[in-house]
């Protein structure tokens, strides 16, 4: 069985909605799938009904019923750093306890796809000890890195590619997440690309999230390269 990480350059740059298509196109192949997502923060209120956007997300767009209580470890109401949101509410995050609920997710499913929380050195407590690469390393799972095709992403990529391979985290592929198509936007991925000759997957930037629903990356090197690992790991 294979598992993995879904990671970002920075925070807002797509995981959730990568986390989520990957999600869907596994479970397409007879894959038991679920996302989990070790801590999230800011919690939203609409209407009375109070909700974190990552794992609605999840169960919003699974094509398989989920167990809430296999979605995630901690959540925080504050939209801030996970050490800092636990801090507010007199908390602090235990990496263990973490690593037991990954280990055992993957006892019980097929593919277990681990989103991180914002870059790869948020910290998880206040004393500095323990980052998300920390957690990452710690899990032994390789990862897929999302990153925006926009102006500063080969510069925020390459920086986070150096850092996965000092630390011996294997990288499964990228994403270019929020393509709109622009001569810039090409060549940034063509030299990232030059770099690191990685598998990966462009996605168009969606004018409603909904559209999810209807991309599909199956045909994609990354996707291949994620179904390919799974069949070998089998």
């Amino acid at each position: 069985m294979q598992h993995f990480w879904v990671v970002g350059t920075d925070t807002d740059v797509g995981k959730t909605v990568i986390t989520t298509l990957l999600m869907r196109q596994l479970q397409k192949h007879d894959l038991q799938v679920t996302p989990y997502k070790p801590v999230q923060t800011g919690e939203i209120t609409e209407n009375g009904h109070c909700y974190y956007y990552d794992t609605a997300m999840y169960e919003k767009y699974s094509l398989q019923r989920l167990k809430q209580e296999n979605l995630n470890g901690y959540s925080f109401k504050e939209a801030a750093s996970p050490h800092f949101a636990a801090h507010l509410e007199g908390q602090q995050i235990n990496v263990e306890y973490l690593l037991r609920e990954i280990q055992l997710l993957q006892q019980a499913y097929d593919v277990v796809i681990c989103e991180g929380a914002g870059g790869l050195f948020v910290p998880l407590d206040t004393y500095g000890e323990n980052t998300l690469l920390d957690l990452i390393v710690q899990s032994k799972l390789p990862v897929v890195l999302v990153t925006r095709t926009t102006l500063g992403t080969i510069n925020h990529t390459l920086l986070t590619l150096e850092a996965l391979h000092a630390h011996n985290v294997e990288v499964l592929g990228i994403v270019f997440n929020g393509d709109t198509g622009s001569q810039m936007e090409q060549d940034n991925v063509k030299t990232i690309l030059q770099h690191h000759d990685l598998p990966y997957a462009t996605i168009p930037k969606l004018g409603d999230i909904s559209q999810i629903v209807d991309y599909s990356i199956s045909h994609t090197s990354l996707f291949e390269r994620l179904v390919k690992y799974e069949t070998s790991i089998n």
